[in-house]
C-alpha cells in the first residue's frame, strides 16, 4: 500500500488561520524565554542592590516572598510563573550568614522545581570563602557550599573578588568573578586629589600582589608591611601538623624525619617609603579592622600624613565602626556588595562604591549569550 505524503497544513489548506488560542500561546512561550531578577532577601538593606540593578536592566523585580517563621524555619514563596525562564537570584550576605545560605538554597530550589530554564545566582559576596584550605581535622567548607548550591538547582553563579581564585574549581557549573578593582582605582584617581603623591600599602606580605597590581595600574610606589604579630593564613594551612606532636611518640625503627622549625616573626618593619605620603591600604575583605587600625599605626609613625583603606567587601563586624572612628585610618572606602548602612550612620568615615552596573551587564550579557571578555579587559591573574 503506497506511503501517504505529509505535507504542510497551509499547502493543504491555503486559507487557514490559527485560532487565537494558539497566537496567544504562542506569545506566552515568547515572553517566557526571557528572564526575571529575583532578591532572595526581603530586608530593606538586602534588596538595595538589587533595586540597582533591576534598575539598570530596565526590568521589574521578581514577585516574591523570603520570611523566617516563628521557629526560626525559612519560607519562600514565588509569586508569578517563572517556567522556561532565565532567573537571576541576587542575595547579599547580612550578618546572619546562614540565614542568607539557607535562603539562597531554598529559593533556587523553588525555582528549580517550578521549572525555570536556567537558575543564575548573583552572590557578589561568596559566603565562607575563607574556609577554602583544609585545617588540622578541620574542612573545607566551602567546597561542602559550592555542592550544596549545584544540588539545589543554580546552573551558574556571578561573584566577586573570590578570597582565592581557586574557590571556582569546586564548582561543577560556571563561575563568573568578577573584578572591583576598576571602581576602586576610579575612586582614588577621582576622590583623593593629591593621589599621585600617594604610595600602595600591603598591610602582609599576602596581599602584596594585590597591592602590586594597584600600584602599577596607578603608577604609583609600593610598600609591604612585614612581621605583623597574628597568625596568617599559611600558618595553618593544610593540616601537616596534624597529628599533634606528642614526647615519648612511638617512632619506626630506622624512621627520623628531619624537624621543621618553628616560625619567628621578625620585628614590624615597612618595606618601603611611606613618609610625607599618603598611604593607600588595599585588601580584598575588611571585616575585624584590629589589623588594618594596627597598620594605620605604623604608618603614621613612619611619617604618612593620610591613611585611606580600599577593600571591596566591606563586613565591618563587630566593633569595626568604632575602632575605625578612634583610628589614625582617614578614609574607608569599600563597595556595596555587603550591606553596611548602619555602619556608615556610626563611622562618617566609611565611604560606598556602587557595583551594580558591572553585575546588571554581566546578567545582560548572560541572558543574551554574549562573551563576558569585556567585563575582563585588562585583568591579570594576579589581579
Amino acid at each position: 500500500m503506497p506511503r501517504k505524503l505529509l505535507l504542510p497544513y497551509k499547502s493543504v489548506f491555503p486559507h487557514f488561520r490559527a485560532p487565537r488560542a494558539l497566537h496567544d500561546s504562542l506569545a506566552m512561550n515568547a515572553a517566557r524565554s526571557g528572564y526575571r531578577v529575583f532578591s532572595a532577601n526581603s530586608t530593606a538593606a538586602c534588596t538595595e542592590l538589587a533595586k540597582r540593578i533591576t534598575e539598570r536592566l530596565g526590568a521589574e523585580l521578581g514577585k516574591s516572598v523570603v520570611y523566617q517563621e516563628t521557629n526560626g524555619e525559612t519560607r519562600v514563596e514565588i509569586k508569578e510563573s517563572v517556567r522556561g525562564q532565565d532567573i537571576f537570584i541576587i542575595q547579599t550576605i547580612p550578618r546572619d550568614v546562614n540565614t542568607a545560605v539557607m535562603e539562597l538554597l531554598i529559593m533556587a530550589y523553588a525555582l528549580k522545581t517550578s521549572c525555570a530554564r536556567n537558575i543564575i545566582g548573583v552572590i557578589p559576596y561568596f559566603p565562607y570563602s575563607k574556609q577554602s584550605k583544609m585545617r588540622k581535622r578541620g574542612s573545607i567548607v566551602c567546597k561542602l557550599l559550592a555542592s550544596m548550591l549545584a544540588k539545589a538547582g543554580l546552573t551558574h553563579i556571578i561573584t566577586m573578588d573570590l578570597h582565592q581564585k581557586e574557590i571556582q574549581g569546586f564548582f561543577s557549573f560556571p563561575v563568573d568573578n568578577l573584578r572591583a578593582s576598576p571602581f576602586l582605582l576610579q575612586y582614588i584617581q577621582e576622590e583623593i586629589p593629591d593621589y599621585r603623591n600617594a604610595v600602595i600599602v600591603a598591610k602582609s606580605p599576602d596581599a602584596a600582589k594585590r597591592a602590586q597590581s594597584y600600584a602599577e595600574r596607578l603608577r604609583l610606589g609600593l610598600a609591604v608591611i612585614h612581621g605583623e604579630a597574628q597568625c596568617t593564613e599559611q600558618d595553618m594551612d593544610d593540616g601537616r601538623h596534624s597529628p599533634p606532636m606528642v614526647k615519648n611518640a612511638t617512632v619506626h625503627p630506622g624512621l627520623e624525619l628531619p624537624l621543621m622549625m618553628a616560625k619567628e616573626k621578625p620585628p614590624i618593619t615597612v618595606v618601603g617609603d611611606v613618609g610625607g605620603r599618603i598611604a593607600i591600604i588595599v585588601d580584598d575583605i575588611i571585616d575585624d579592622v584590629e589589623s588594618f587600625v594596627a597598620a594605620a599605626e605604623i604608618l603614621k609613625e613612619r611619617g604618612a600624613y593620610k591613611i585611606f583603606v580600599m577593600a571591596t567587601h566591606g563586613l565591618l563586624s563587630a566593633d569595626a565602626p568604632r575602632l575605625i572612628e578612634e583610628s589614625s585610618i582617614d578614609e574607608v572606602v569599600v563597595t556595596n556588595t555587603v550591606p553596611h548602612e548602619v555602619q556608615k550612620l556610626q563611622c562618617p568615615k566609611i565611604k560606598t562604591v556602587d557595583i551594580s552596573l558591572i553585575l546588571s551587564e554581566a546578567i545582560r550579557r548572560i541572558h543574551n549569550g554574549e562573551s563576558m571578555a569585556y567585563l575582563f579587559r585588562n585583568i591579570t591573574v594576579d589581579d
